[in-house]
């Protein structure tokens, strides 16, 4: 069983500033990630969001464990009535007025490995629209504030 977990890292033409709002901002995170009831980046907050697969829909539970502002935001990632545990880990970086982001998925073995819902490659597919377009577009685009 590999151990490696998912990575994906990308250049935002944004302040890190403005990913850090995106990444722990509930209103923010609605309009690119998953709708959250409630999230402040705080270390022991614990949060919940549906997510849909295409065929089923799973509720994550989720606790935050590790909060840097504007650096570093980890939280532990896991599947109400399903084994295994996970963390994902933002990690920014500013660069030149840009922002490099780093996203690590550790743990996705711990999953049920007999359920095609857990595969790895359904995080990287989720991850890589998540991060690369999604998140981009939302932290890039210029909003007019009324």
């Amino acid at each position: 069983m590999k151990r490696e977990p998912f990575v994906i890292e990308r250049m935002y033409n944004a302040p890190v500033e403005r990913v850090w709002k995106a990444i722990t901002d509930k209103n923010e995170m609605k309009q690119w990630y998953f709708d959250i009831a409630a999230f402040k980046p705080e270390v022991g907050f614990e949060f919940q969001f549906e997510g849909n697969d295409g065929s089923k829909t799973f509720l994550h539970l989720c606790k935050i464990t590790e909060v840097i502002a504007n650096r570093k935001l980890t939280y532990s990632w896991r599947y109400d009535g399903f084994a295994g545990n996970s963390f994902v880990t933002f990690e920014l970086f500013p660069e030149a007025g840009k922002t490099r982001l780093k996203l690590t998925h550790e743990g996705l073995e711990t999953f049920p490995q007999d359920n095609p819902s857990f595969a790895k490659k359904n995080f990287e597919i989720g991850w890589t629209e998540l991060i690369s377009s999604l998140l981009k577009n939302h932290v890039e685009q210029v909003s007019v504030e009324k």
